[in-house]
C-alpha cells in the first residue's frame, strides 16, 4: 500500500483528502503545518506528498524548497493542491520543483484520477 503525505492547515480539506484517498487504497500520513510537514517526509519517506501552498508557518514553496534540498530530494513526488490560481502560479510552482499541481476547490470525482495520473500509476 502506498503512503501519501498531506501537508494541509485546513480541517475540512484534511479530511477530504484524506478521506478519498484512503477510499482509493492509500495509507494517509499528516501534517497541520510546513514544518511539521518537511519533518515527516525526512522521517516517513512517504511514496508521494500532497502539499498546501498557504499554511501557517512557513509557505508551501519553501518546504517544497527544503525538501528537494534534502536527503530525499526528488525521489518523492510533490503535488501542490492550492487554492492559488491566477495565471502564471501553476507554472511557478511547476518550475520550482513541484510534480503536479491541482487547483482548490478539488473535484472528488477526478482528483484519484489526476492524482494516479501525476505519480505515474494506471488510471
Amino acid at each position: 500500500m502506498k503512503t501519501a503525505l498531506i501537508i494541509e492547515d485546513h480541517p475540512d480539506n484534511m479530511i477530504l483528502i484524506c478521506r478519498l484517498l484512503e477510499k482509493a487504497g492509500y495509507r494517509t500520513l499528516q501534517a497541520v503545518t510546513g514544518m511539521e510537514g518537511f519533518e515527516t517526509a525526512l522521517k516517513e519517506k512517504p511514496d508521494f506528498i500532497i502539499l498546501d501552498i498557504q499554511l501557517p508557518d512557513i509557505e508551501g514553496t519553501e518546504v517544497l524548497r527544503r525538501i528537494r534540498g534534502s536527503g530525499i530530494g526528488t525521489s518523492i513526488p510533490v503535488i501542490a493542491m492550492t487554492s492559488y490560481a491566477m495565471s502564471g502560479d501553476r507554472e511557478k510552482l511547476l518550475a520550482a520543483g513541484c510534480d503536479g499541481y491541482i487547483e482548490k476547490p478539488i473535484d472528488p470525482l477526478r482528483v484519484i484520477a489526476q492524482i494516479r495520473g501525476i505519480i505515474g500509476e494506471a488510471v
